[in-house]
C-alpha cells in the first residue's frame, strides 16, 4: 500500500501545467520512425566577437557585455571556432518572441536588431547532417541547440543536434556513435 501510495506521489510530480502543448497530438519520442526529425523544445546560447556593448534577450536569456571593452574575435580562438559554440540555456518551449540584439561593430557603429527565432526555424525542423538509415532505431532525440552569435556587423543563427549514430564517427571509439554538427541557419550583416 505504501509504494502505491508513492508511486502515486512520483505521478502527480510528474505532470506540468505549464506545457501549452498538452492536449494536441505531437511525436512523443522523435525517433527515426518520426522522419523528419522535429523538435518541441530547443536550448539556446549566444556569442559576442568583435564587439562592444553587446546585449542579447531571449526568451529570459540575457547576455550583456561592457560597453568600453572589444570582445575577442572569432579568429582568436583558432581551430576550435565555430565548434565552441553552444547553447546552455535549456528546455525553452514554444518560441518566445524575438530576441533583442543591440552592440556596436568593431568600428564603433551602433546597432540593433530582432532575430525572429520563430520564423527561422517555423518547421521546425531538426538540422542535421544524418542519413535516416544511419540512425538507430527507437532511439529519442534530444533537443537540439540553438546558437546566436554577434560576429563584427554580422549576426548568425546556427542549431547544433546531437543525433545518435549506428556505427562509431571515429573509427574504433565506441563512444563516438553520434554527430553533433554546427549548422548556419540564417545570417544577416548590418
Amino acid at each position: 500500500m505504501t509504494a502505491a501510495i508513492s508511486m502515486t506521489g512520483c505521478q502527480g510530480m510528474a505532470t506540468t501545467t505549464q506545457d501549452p502543448a498538452a492536449g494536441r497530438s505531437r511525436p512523443a519520442d522523435n525517433t527515426v520512425a518520426d522522419w523528419p526529425l522535429k523538435f518541441v523544445q530547443h536550448n539556446f546560447g549566444a556569442f559576442c566577437y568583435s564587439t562592444y556593448g553587446c546585449t542579447i534577450r531571449y526568451g529570459g536569456y540575457s547576455r550583456s557585455e561592457p560597453d568600453d571593452e572589444l570582445q575577442i574575435s572569432s579568429e582568436s580562438i583558432g581551430a576550435k571556432y565555430p565548434g565552441n559554440l553552444d547553447a546552455g540555456y535549456l528546455g525553452i518551449l514554444e518560441f518566445p518572441p524575438p530576441a533583442t540584439v543591440r552592440w556596436r561593430s568593431r568600428d564603433g557603429v551602433q546597432h540593433e536588431a530582432e532575430v525572429d527565432i520563430g520564423t527561422i526555424f517555423k518547421d521546425r525542423l531538426i538540422l542535421h547532417r544524418v542519413p535516416r538509415e544511419d540512425i538507430p532505431e527507437g532511439v529519442s532525440i534530444l533537443n537540439p541547440g540553438i546558437v546566436l552569435e554577434v560576429n563584427d556587423r554580422t549576426i548568425n543563427v546556427y542549431m547544433r543536434a546531437f543525433i545518435p549514430t549506428k556505427e562509431p564517427q571515429i573509427p574504433g571509439n565506441p563512444h563516438s556513435s553520434h554527430r553533433d554538427d554546427l549548422i548556419l541557419a540564417w545570417s544577416q550583416t548590418y
